[in-house]
């Protein structure tokens, strides 16, 4: 296995715990165990906890950006918001990076991570800001419609039948996903 492979096994493995137990409740030796490592090999990755958490919300944010470019293809205006709000709701579906995006903004507490949440969040809103040629008051709507997506994904709620959680999302994104294959 490569460093670059390992590299990504463990991030995978960190996504995994910080989902579960936030910045704060993580520890390395867990993370380093969940992924098959010593601790002191966890920390010639990372050199502190911390590095590595702002790693996963860099690459969490990475992961939206990328997916928003692919859905967007060459379409503008509601179309293209049309299209990354499919996508993330397709992103959704990895509860554990779900759960990740929300300890990040939790940790937000922490001057770095605040600051690398803040910047990383300022980008996808940039990027969404782009691709789509929308104004602000339109961004706010989608996002905001994004972090409703994220309030219920989070609860779990998309699995209960209340008449509520049918009103608060799209009825497309309740459907179960399709494979393809």
């Amino acid at each position: 296995m490569t460093a670059g492979e390992r590299r990504a096994d463990v991030l995978r493995a960190a996504v995994a715990e910080f989902a579960k137990t936030g910045y704060q409740g993580t520890s390395t030796e867990d993370v380093a165990r969940v992924a098959g490592i010593s601790q002191p090999y966890l920390f010639k990755m990372w050199p502190t906890k911390k590095a590595l958490f702002i790693s996963l919300v860099e690459h969490g944010f990475e992961r939206v950006r990328q997916a928003f470019v692919e859905a967007t293809g060459e379409a503008t205006g509601d179309e293209a918001l049309d299209r990354m709000g499919e996508a993330y709701g397709e992103l959704l579906r990895d509860r554990d990076e779900l759960l990740l995006q929300m300890q990040s903004y939790a940790a937000c507490d922490d001057p770095e991570i605040g600051a690398v949440t803040r910047r990383e969040f300022g980008r996808l809103w940039r990027q969404v800001a782009r691709l789509s040629g929308l104004d602000d008051e339109r961004l706010q709507q989608f996002f905001a419609m994004g972090m409703l997506m994220n309030v219920v994904a989070s609860m779990d709620a998309t699995n209960h039948p209340s008449q509520w959680v049918k009103a608060c999302v799209p009825p497309a994104w309740l459907a179960p996903p399709t494979w393809d294959g």
